[in-house]
């Protein structure tokens, strides 16, 4: 570790810190009536193709910036449509099911040991409303939770990462982002911060090109990296 001298940690949040489909499937099998297990794939892959697509047109300049709070919504009635729901209540509690995504079973003790050593930053696409309420429901622990809402764009921009930079007060080199989706860590190193892979199921893995500054099997592999107790 003599080699990667970080001071503080960035974390992505969805997918790399809680299981975001998991939540999202369970939002969409409390609509009435509840779809079957093919059908929930299904308005699953509806929901997070639209948020991709939309988030992607907003980093193209083809669409005005709005909050992932409202891409959320847009998602829900679409989801709502395919399923043929029209209860406004149900549509909202859908859209709000993506505030309570469940962690990963290594999270919540991996960030509290690795919160032992180093100022903890988390850095998301969600809204701030939403990242108070994942936090929350989630269980994680921070020192300071930023959301791209504050860049006002989406990562894999610059200006999404150089939040954590600014906050930090430290040059991008002594930060170290975590995520496991392989093209937010190389937005972050783009920018100059230290990268740390870490495998999720859900996440998006390196090709053979990436290089990264630490591969992780999880939390607690991570951990053992950095020379954590």
């Amino acid at each position: 570790m003599a080699e990667l001298k970080i001071d503080a940690v960035v974390f992505d949040v969805l997918g790399t810190l809680v299981d975001e489909p998991a939540g999202l499937r369970a939002g969409i099998r409390a609509l009435p009536p509840s779809p079957d297990a093919a059908g929930t794939e299904r308005l699953l892959l509806l929901w997070q193709r639209h948020i991709e697509r939309e988030q992607r047109r907003v980093l193209d300049g083809d669409r005005p910036y709005v909050t992932g709070d409202l891409l959320d919504r847009e998602a829900a009635g679409l989801v709502a449509e395919a399923a043929g729901v029209g209860d406004p209540a149900a549509v909202e509690a859908l859209a709000r099911s993506a505030r309570r995504l469940p962690p990963w079973p290594d999270t919540v003790a991996g960030l509290a040991r690795i919160a032992g050593r180093f100022p903890l930053i988390g850095l998301s696409n969600a809204s701030r409303t939403a990242l108070l309420g994942l936090n929350a429901h989630a269980g994680l622990r921070w020192h300071q939770a930023l959301s791209a809402e504050d860049a006002r764009t989406y990562k894999p921009d610059p200006a999404v990462y150089r939040l954590a930079v600014t906050v930090a007060g430290v040059p991008p080199e002594r930060l170290l982002m975590v995520a496991a989706h392989a093209w937010d860590l190389r937005g972050a190193q783009a920018l100059g911060l230290r990268t740390a892979y870490v495998a999720r199921p859900v996440g998006d893995p390196p090709t053979p090109a990436d290089r990264f500054d630490l591969y992780a099997e999880g939390l607690a592999d991570l951990a053992g990296q950095l020379e954590l107790p």
